[in-house]
């Protein structure tokens, strides 16, 4: 991984702080086990905010691509990142327990030196589907099936082609 950026959460949040940098998915030491190679960039913003009702939250945007291993052919596949989250700080675990049960809201526990880039990654990490696939119509391995079935249905067609050449 690249430099560690650590930041103190609450402090950058009061002091409504932002920081935003570029990386490629290569110096993620997590992320490489999900990519089929270290090719892409990505870009991102964190921001310190409050929320509607004064709590603290940090704003995390990160657009990008990475490239990932179709699951259905096994081939390269370039996945798109256009990611927002806003992330609650919460000073206790209690807190953080009472969130858990609140699907619908994001939450960590506020930290003095919490590091930007593992935030980022895990982020990503999040975001990347089950079982990344092509397009049906973009996927090698469907091609592939389509012409087995071809020749499936017809079997002798390419014996009938040889027969005709001699």
């Amino acid at each position: 991984m690249s430099a560690q950026i650590v930041i103190d959460t609450l402090d950058f949040v009061r002091n409504a702080r932002t920081h935003h940098g570029k990386i490629t998915p290569d110096e993620f030491i997590r992320l490489k086990d999900y990519l089929s190679d270290s090719q892409g960039k990505l870009e991102y913003t964190i921001s310190g905010n409050l929320d509607k009702i004064g709590r603290p939250i940090l704003q995390v945007t990160i657009k990008g691509t990475i490239n990932l291993q179709c699951q259905r052919c096994l081939g390269g596949l370039v996945h798109v990142l256009d990611l927002q989250a806003a992330i609650l700080l919460v000073e206790n675990e209690n807190e953080l327990f009472r969130l858990d049960e609140n699907e619908s809201v994001d939450g960590i526990l506020a930290a003095s030196d919490m590091d930007v880039l593992a935030l980022i990654e895990d982020e990503i990490i999040l975001s990347l589907p089950i079982s990344p696939r092509h397009r049906e119509d973009e996927c090698s391995a469907r091609k592939l099936t389509n012409s087995n079935t071809i020749c499936k249905k017809h079997p002798f067609t390419t014996l009938a082609k040889l027969k005709k050449l001699h």
